[in-house]
């Protein structure tokens, strides 16, 4: 494995781990609060903390899944594990905000009240120095790394800190200030919150599994470091997709004619060799054709052009 994808797994298992960990802790504490509040703010805010362990345990396996080799069976890797753990997390949150709903709405019909606002109030003070804690390092994590299930993760945990300062609002607003509808009405605004969250989360994970084109800017640079070989005289069919960790990209290059198959050898390993030392761990593949070749007509424009100007820079 490449050291910079073995790096990158060990941080993503890292901080899994810790989601796990404070998931944990956090399950006992908020059950205690929510048994002695009552409250339907405090309940959804404990539903979504079980599923925080929940899909912490799912993006931890993931993520160590993503972080294998390739096999035999799997000759591009197991990156996209990353993107189904994510989806994993998606459709858990997503059903556990329709119960969060189903349970305000209950308590709006029925007026039942809260109690013992100190005990929730604390709880949800504490989760919020942790999961603040944790986002802190997610966020290193996915600057270091791109994982789209930590990514996943991070949104969630993001959205805890909403969720758990709505808690605390809403026990305020019922036990001090007399507004009994504050509890069960936050709890509606919570699973609204955790949906939306949720389902722009998953545009990440959908991208890798439907092999989304990197953004262009991205795009940009790589075609900029390929064309600084004075050999290359156009550049076509770029194609490219991330798995998990993992970058792949494959591209047909213009060379002269009348080179050899070593010449021509020889310049494709030291175009991969700049390319890998500004994107580490690249898997890159390289197709050679005579100048004006062109395997599909319409795709070589825009990188033909692009080659031209990185070769005419002073």
């Amino acid at each position: 494995m490449h050291p910079e994808h073995q790096a990158h797994g060990d941080l993503t298992a890292r901080a899994a781990t810790a989601s796990v960990s404070m998931a944990a802790c956090l399950l006992l504490l908020k059950g205690y609060a929510a048994w002695a509040t009552g409250s339907v703010a405090m309940l959804g805010s404990l539903a979504d903390t079980a599923l925080d362990l929940v899909t912490s345990l799912i993006t931890l396996y993931g993520v160590r899944l993503a972080a294998m080799p390739a096999d035999r069976d799997h000759r591009f890797g197991h990156g996209k594990a990353e993107a189904i753990a994510a989806l994993f997390q998606v459709g858990i949150i997503t059903f556990s905000a329709f119960g969060i709903a189903w349970r305000a709405v209950q308590r709006l019909a029925h007026g039942d009240t809260t109690a013992h606002a100190e005990y929730g109030i604390a709880a949800s003070l504490v989760a919020i120095a942790a999961t603040l804690a944790l986002v802190l390092y997610q966020r290193r994590v996915i600057a270091r790394t791109g994982s789209v299930a930590i990514k996943t993760d991070y949104a969630h945990y993001s959205s805890d800190l909403l969720l758990n300062g709505s808690v605390i609002v809403a026990l305020l607003l019922d036990q001090y200030l007399g507004f009994r509808s504050a509890d069960p009405i936050l709890g509606l605004a919570i699973a609204a919150w955790l949906i939306w969250s949720a389902w722009r989360a998953s545009a990440h994970a959908i991208d890798q599994l439907m092999d989304k084109e990197w953004p262009e800017e991205k795009r940009r640079r790589f075609i900029d470091v390929a064309a600084r070989h004075p050999e290359l005289k156009g550049i076509h069919d770029l194609r490219t997709r991330s798995s998990g960790m993992h970058d792949f990209v494959q591209f047909h290059v213009w060379v002269d004619p009348h080179m050899t198959v070593a010449e021509v050898h020889k310049v494709m390993d030291e175009v991969e060799h700049k390319l890998e030392a500004e994107f580490p761990g690249c898997e890159v593949l390289i197709h050679p054709d005579p100048e004006g070749h062109v395997d599909h007509p319409g795709n070589a424009l825009v990188e033909t052009d692009v080659i031209q100007e990185v070769q005419e820079e002073p």
